[in-house]
């Protein structure tokens, strides 16, 4: 079968090294643009979040271009995520598409469901190949993650503004070709030697704003305008709080064998003061974070959710208490299909522009 799969950030990087070392044939759609927003929105309900509209969008994409088979996802916890691939499957049939559903449904146990799944697509159920594909996805998870850390130092200190994307660029593309653990090691350092060769101002003031909220709009670049690089471009050393390693290390790997406190558990801690229970979605782990700044000397803190996002929108209300307690200035920003970008990056200059003064007069 011709698999394809959703984008989120840097995942089908990820899903499609893990399918093509299972021997599956892999269609990565087009990457998000207004076209791919434009088919999801289409065929979606008014009211459902972005998200949703750019993954059916995908879905969508990958079909016209040949998918015989699509990745989906459940997930357990009180959000609409885990209505996603009903909803999206149904919009497809309403379409008229033929295609097989391939439903990643994790109530069930994580790893047995994993191995379920990519036997079916891929029709291969060798253990051993599986455990070489796990293995070789998660390492790039993790140096995938590295990377875009790096990125954002670079980017803040750069003398020539893009110049730290563009080798960047080369260092994505080693690693997507990397296909066992030692090409994987070998591609994150070509990559970051690759980062080390930008022109930096190493004495440049630079401030240090985290970024939060759903992970979806928080690590897909459309999705959020791309925040990050806009950010970088104004001087400012981003910080992203959400990184998919931090999901695999808290839901893959059993709390037994892990060594540090993990990042949702810490934020979960810090957001105990102001929220006992979970309601859904990074509604947790956007109010942690928030409480978590005060201590890391960080100088803002920005909150991104898609629009009629209910656990963003309720954690959003409790940001202002944390705000007013920490002495943090916080930006939510909600986005949708509406935002434009210009008036976009001008709410991004002005809140960097208050940071600034507000740093300086505090030194």
């Amino acid at each position: 079968m011709k698999i394809s799969f959703p984008h989120m950030g840097n995942l089908h990087i990820i899903l499609s090294s893990a399918i093509r070392i299972l021997g599956g044939e892999v269609i990565v759609p087009p990457y998000n643009s207004k076209t791919t927003l434009s088919l999801g929105t289409r065929n979606s309900p008014e009211a459902v979040c972005l998200p949703y509209k750019l993954l059916l969008g995908n879905y969508i994409q990958a079909i016209e271009a040949g998918a015989e088979a699509i990745l989906m996802l459940d997930s357990p916890g009180i959000c609409r995520l885990g209505q996603y691939s009903a909803s999206s499957r149904n919009a497809l049939i309403d379409l008229g598409y033929d295609i097989e559903f391939i439903n990643f449904d994790l109530y069930q146990g994580k790893l047995k469901e994993i191995y379920k799944k990519f036997k079916r697509a891929t029709n291969n159920g060798n253990p051993i190949d599986l455990v070489r594909a796990i293995k070789v996805a998660l390492i790039k998870i993790d140096i995938l993650d590295q990377l875009d850390h790096a990125l954002a130092y670079y980017r803040a200190r750069e003398i020539h503004i893009g110049s730290a994307d563009s080798k960047y660029k080369k260092g994505i593309k080693a690693i997507e070709n990397a296909l066992t653990p030692r090409e994987c090691r070998s591609a994150i350092k070509y990559a970051l030697e690759q980062l080390s060769l930008v022109p930096i101002d190493a004495n440049k003031e630079v401030l240090h704003v985290d970024i939060t909220g759903e992970i979806f709009v928080v690590l897909d670049p459309f999705a959020n305008l791309e925040i990050e690089k806009e950010l970088g471009r104004l001087g400012v050393h981003v910080h992203r709080k959400l990184n998919l390693s931090d999901w695999t290390k808290s839901s893959l790997i059993p709390s037994i064998l892990r060594f540090n406190e993990t990042h949702g558990e810490k934020a979960k801690r810090y957001a105990k003061a102001y929220l006992k229970r979970d309601i859904g979605g990074d509604a947790i782990e956007s109010i942690g974070d928030a409480a978590l700044a005060g201590s890391n000397n960080s100088d803002g803190i920005i909150h991104l959710l898609p629009f009629t996002c209910m656990p963003e929108i309720i954690s959003q209300n409790i940001l202002t208490n944390v705000k007013m307690n920490n002495d943090v200035p916080i930006l939510s920003i909600v986005l949708d299909e509406q935002m434009g970008k210009a008036g976009f990056n001008t709410r991004l200059e002005a809140f960097v522009d208050l940071i600034r003064r507000r740093k300086r007069k505090i030194a």
